[in-house]
């Protein structure tokens, strides 16, 4: 995929490239790291509750709120908590820079007919200034010209890439669906999984990998992926260049995330929501003063050490409610060891350990996968029955939280369980 400026932001950058969401899912992960708690703890394992419904995190302040309460002028816009800085978050946030929605065509443009409508997918609307996240690209680079009372903290929250996947004509042209390389997704890789997988993966809204090839349409669909990320790395860029061009350039800290993961066919498989590398996996870029490019953090992080981490590299106080740990040290020396692997809970009951060299599975039932990644970076080779991994399985186990709290439910997903 063409992306030279996250590229450009990575050179300057510590990559962490084992870094992994606490919920594989834009709701619940977005609620982990604005308030630096796991779902194991808050509740929220799906789309469920807004952060102000979740009892858990009554007096748990987010980000941008314990970083507002230490002095900063705080900024928001975009897609950054999924239901937004509202209710009694709305004081978290001093300047929103606006949610809009991008331009949608008033008819399906490539999705079969009895797909959701948010799987649809096309070269729509003609140009960038259309889209909204170029938009706030924009807002946000106009605000980083001006000058600041007091430190800031500025969040930009970009859509793309996420269904439906609608982008201008451009960055489709930058790709040549028939040379696209696409995943090694063999038949035979589901066949050592549990029985109960598929109930658990299998998520409706998301077109199945067979009616993905039914209906021919895997070369389309990852073509549009890839289009949607090199037009939100032309966004990014307009953000990175005006704060390069800025007086803030050289006291400022980037970070660049994702909420989640995304299967493109890979264990045949599309969108999230499973405990599979692809889904958990997430960028996640650090930048500023001091901190050196050029060398990559292979250790297990978890989105909920980025809260942490920025109240250390900006000498805040100690915040009592955060379970994740700080990278300071991986930041000054990237081959410093982690004690802690990364946890990733999805749906309740179900959660995944990944260590530097390996990932265990373990479902609500107790059925497990285990897949070493040294030489299986593609999770092919189900290993939790193999006698000769109970040693690694066992010591991956003490990891899986022992009491997680259930899942807190919306109103309307208790309605509808009664009526079911």
């Amino acid at each position: 995929v063409k992306t030279p400026h996250m590229d450009a932001l990575a050179r300057r950058s510590r990559v962490f490239t084992n870094a992994h969401c606490a919920v594989p899912v834009c709701s619940a992960s977005r609620v982990s790291i604005l308030s630096g708690v796991a779902a194991t703890t808050h509740g929220s394992y799906e789309i469920g509750p807004k952060y102000q419904d979740l009892p858990a995190l009554r007096n748990v302040p987010t980000l941008h709120a314990f970083f507002k309460q230490n002095g900063y002028r705080t900024i928001t816009g975009g897609k950054v908590l999924h239901h937004g800085f509202s209710g009694r978050l709305a004081s978290d946030i001093d300047q929103d820079l606006g949610r809009k929605k991008s331009p949608r065509p008033k008819k399906a443009l490539n999705r079969p007919a009895h797909w959701s409508g948010a799987w649809d997918w096309g070269a729509h609307p003609e140009t960038d200034a259309q889209m909204s996240d170029y938009q706030l690209a924009e807002s946000a680079a106009e605000l980083l010209a001006e000058g600041f009372d007091r430190p800031f903290l500025m969040s930009v929250g970009f859509f793309r890439p996420h269904v439906p996947l609608y982008v201008p004509p451009k960055w489709f042209e930058l790709y040549d669906e028939q040379r696209l390389s696409l995943p090694d997704s063999p038949l035979s890789d589901l066949d050592d999984l549990p029985d109960n997988f598929l109930s658990i993966n299998n998520y409706a809204v998301a077109p199945t990998h067979a009616e993905v090839l039914k209906h021919s349409r895997q070369r389309s669909l990852t073509r549009a992926y890839l289009a949607s990320i090199s037009f939100v790395d032309h966004c990014v860029g307009v953000v990175t260049k005006a704060l390069q061009q800025s007086r803030h350039a050289d006291n400022t800290i980037v970070v660049l995330w994702s909420d989640h993961g995304f299967h493109l066919a890979e264990k045949q498989h599309w969108a999230k929501r499973t405990l599979w590398e692809e889904s958990t996996r997430v960028p996640l870029l650090i930048a500023g003063p001091g901190i050196g490019g050029g060398s990559d953090c292979r250790e297990p992080v978890s989105l909920l050490d980025v809260f942490p981490t920025l109240v250390d590299l900006c000498d805040l106080p100690a915040n009592p409610h955060l379970e994740g740990v700080s990278l300071l040290p991986q930041l000054k020396d990237s081959t410093a060891a982690r004690r802690y692997p990364a946890i990733t809970s999805s749906y309740f009951g179900n959660h995944s350990i990944r260590t530097k060299n390996w990932r265990l599975i373990v479902y609500e039932d107790g059925a497990q996968e285990l897949y070493d990644h040294r030489t299986d970076s593609d999770e092919f080779n189900n290993l939790a029955d193999d006698p000769a991994h109970t040693a690694i399985r066992d010591e991956l186990m003490q990891w899986v939280p022992s009491n997680p709290v259930p899942e807190v439910k919306t109103r309307s997903e208790r309605k509808r369980e009664r009526r079911n």
